[in-house]
């Protein structure tokens, strides 16, 4: 399915990128982008709750992922 904003020529595009990369290079990719994406919560956090140590922010940022 193409998005609303993209041409089918770019999504073309797109689509050729990830076949070249292969399972593993788009693997690699999306643990880049949670890496990332943990990095700007942990500085949510830290910026929440100064006093925390980087221990006690990544303890707290597993909290709000795994909490049921």
């Amino acid at each position: 399915m193409i998005p609303a904003d993209t041409t089918p020529a770019a999504a073309e595009l797109h689509e050729e990128a990830l076949r070249r990369l292969g399972l593993s290079g788009r693997f690699r990719i999306a643990l880049e982008l949670s890496d990332l994406t943990h990095s700007f919560a942990i500085a949510g956090i830290r910026r929440s709750n100064p006093e925390l140590t980087d221990e006690q922010a990544r303890a707290e940022l597993a909290r709000r992922l795994y909490q049921s």
